[in-house]
């Protein structure tokens, strides 16, 4: 089974909107050598949407709105849109204000009172996109500062950093009685209930290398379009789709973690992103034949 296929350049080039450049050559040999030895022992392995069926339940009849102003607020006052294509959400700005925090706080109180499967479909999806973001938002900020959202977790293996490092199994919610991680919301509802890879261009994990955080909530009127957006903005930038040359690109490792929400194969990537690419991009993938290697910068996403 082929796992990777990797080629290196000394003149790997450096973009703006990261902090620091690549790993050389021989760190990323040893690194890969890792990756493979702990792949290979059934350490390391991506999320799969498995369903959590309690949630798979809706009243299309409600035509009811769930409440995100608060969160709209948050989002106005402290979500830096950057020019490097990277939005940055000033946490320690936001740890600084008790008023602002206790408004996200008591946003999420909101949110965990009401029972989302009263609501239909569509507000269900922006429900639980805007509850993930929010919470992933205080979750950094309680911890803050940090330098990545891997170095926080309130397990043992997650405090000693590293490939067992983040939050994200750990429980930070409940709704309708039953404790939730963010590994739930995503993968355990987001995924599995509307099975559509774009979800991963709304979900932020406070990344460098992850989709940006929306500076505009998500409802059941916008979902469609943001999602969208989100998907070409992410497409059209370097930490998703990165040309070396014409026979080597770099592209996100999003695509490597959840190939089989993009098709399942490299094939079915590629034509993904042809589909969001802007004209030259998708007309460069499209004849392209070459290597894929697969990057994601976990720096946490703040100014």
């Amino acid at each position: 089974m082929k796992l990777f296929r990797i080629k290196y350049r000394a003149d790997i080039q450096v973009h703006p909107y990261r902090k620091g450049g690549r790993i050389g050559p021989p760190l990323r040999r040893i690194a890969v050598c890792l990756f493979v030895a702990l792949l290979l022992a059934g350490v390391v392995h991506a999320q799969t949407a498995k369903l959590i069926p309690a949630w798979d339940a809706s009243d299309e009849k409600n035509v009811g709105h769930v409440e995100h102003v608060a969160w709209q607020e948050i989002l106005n006052d402290y979500l830096r849109v950057h020019d490097s294509g990277v939005n940055r959400f000033d946490y320690g700005a936001f740890k600084a204000n008790a008023g602002d925090t206790a408004k996200l706080a008591a946003y999420l109180t909101s949110l965990q009172s009401l029972d989302p499967r009263d609501y239909s479909r569509a507000e269900q999806k922006a429900y639980w996109i805007n509850f993930y973001n929010a919470l992933t938002v205080q979750v950094v900020a309680d911890a803050y500062p940090v330098d990545s959202i891997k170095d926080i977790s309130e397990s043992l293996l997650g405090k000693s950093g590293g490939i067992f490092g983040g939050p994200w199994d750990d429980v930070h919610a409940k709704v309708a009685g039953r404790d939730l991680t963010l590994n739930n919301i995503e993968h355990g509802i987001l995924r599995p209930i509307w099975r559509d890879n774009r979800i991963h261009y709304a979900v932020n994990c406070a990344s460098y290398g992850c989709p940006n955080l929306s500076p505009t909530v998500f409802t059941a009127e916008n979902t469609e379009d943001l999602l969208q957006a989100g998907a070409r903005a992410y497409v059209n930038h370097p930490r998703g789709v990165d040309f070396m040359d014409d026979d080597f690109i770099i592209i996100s490792s999003i695509y490597k973690w959840y190939v089989a929400d993009f098709g399942g194969a490299e094939k079915s990537v590629i034509e993904h992103l042809v589909k969001y690419a802007d004209k030259a991009l998708a007309t460069r993938l499209r004849k392209f034949t070459g290597s894929v290697d697969y990057e994601y910068d976990w720096s946490l996403n703040r100014p």
